[in-house]
């Protein structure tokens, strides 16, 4: 059994079906690598397509995926928690670990092995930085060697709580903050042509419109959740609650959510690709090939790493 099999790939690429196949093929679960389909309720903005995790009548057990309520604002510390929970859960039934999804902050943190052990609250610490600005805030944060993941730092509670963790580890054994990365891993990449992605991006973003994207985003803000708390979620739900709330018209919406689809592609490709540059070897497989030959092709490699 391998430390971990992942399939990555940017949106519209296909790893999802991909790894269903493969789960399916050798007998496993799967754990998301998704930072927007962990929460409830927000489904086709985030492409959560459940009923891809069934095939030919046998439905794939997922991790991580409708684990926490919209309007919450998860981060990587408890990403890295909840997997470590479900990975030697896995172990402990003979399953291969086997991790899907298209964020590569979570993929890289997890194929690295970060220690990232909970932070006690230090309520002292609080109250001294509880009147300064997210700029001051921010400059604080920069003076620690070891720095918190700066897009967590989008508001002032969050930034304090940024300088609470980096105080906490600042003062901790180097021993506990050591590194522990998975050592026998297969990274598989879906390779999906520029062209082919922008077009089933582009068909993908109607699809889900005609699905009644508009109508979840609206069940959302009725259930209580805050515009703002919406829109920090980007791409579907920052453009839909814009469009809802009336800031901007439907034409306005549809041309620059599809914009920033597929600029969000282009990051994650470029994510993926600097991966590679610091050290990770990924094997891309074609995404035009049918789904059967990719898993062949897959088991392949796994028997190879296997014998290492």
């Amino acid at each position: 059994m391998l430390d971990l099999i992942a399939i990555i790939g940017p949106t519209a690429s296909g790893k999802t079906t991909l790894a269903v196949a493969l789960a399916k093929r050798i007998g496993t679960e799967i754990i998301s690598a998704d930072s927007r389909q962990l929460y409830r309720g927000m489904d086709i903005g985030t492409g959560k397509d459940i009923d891809e995790y069934t095939i030919d009548g046998v439905t794939i057990p997922y991790h991580l995926i409708d684990i926490c309520p919209a309007g919450y604002r998860y981060n990587l510390f408890e990403y890295v928690r909840d997997f470590n929970n479900v990975y030697a859960d896995m172990l402990s039934r003979g399953k291969q670990p086997l991790l899907c999804g298209g964020t590569g902050l979570y993929v890289e943190t997890i194929l690295k092995g970060y220690a990232l052990p909970p932070v006690p609250e230090n309520s002292s610490l609080r109250q001294s930085l509880q009147d300064k600005t997210l700029d001051e805030l921010a400059d604080i944060l920069r003076t620690y060697k070891t720095l918190h993941n700066t897009t967590d730092i989008d508001t002032c509670k969050r930034a304090i709580r940024a300088i609470e963790i980096a105080e906490y580890y600042s003062k901790q054994s180097p021993e506990l903050l050591e590194p522990r990365p998975l050592k026998n891993t297969l990274i598989v990449g879906v390779d999906i042509d520029r062209e082919l992605r922008r077009a089933k991006i582009t068909r993908r973003l109607h699809e889900r419109l005609q699905e009644g994207m508009v109508d979840e985003v609206k069940a959302l803000l009725d259930s209580g959740i805050a515009p703002e708390s919406l829109i920090y979620y980007g791409l579907e739900y920052k453009f839909l609650t814009e469009y809802v709330i009336g800031h901007i018209s439907y034409d306005d919406m549809v041309e620059r959510l599809e914009i920033a689809i597929h600029q969000f592609a282009k990051r994650q490709m470029t994510w993926f690709r600097g991966m590679e540059r610091r050290g990770h070897t990924i094997r891309w497989i074609d995404a035009t090939i049918p789904t059967d030959e990719k898993v062949d092709i897959i088991e392949h490699w796994i028997s190879q790493q296997s014998y290492k």
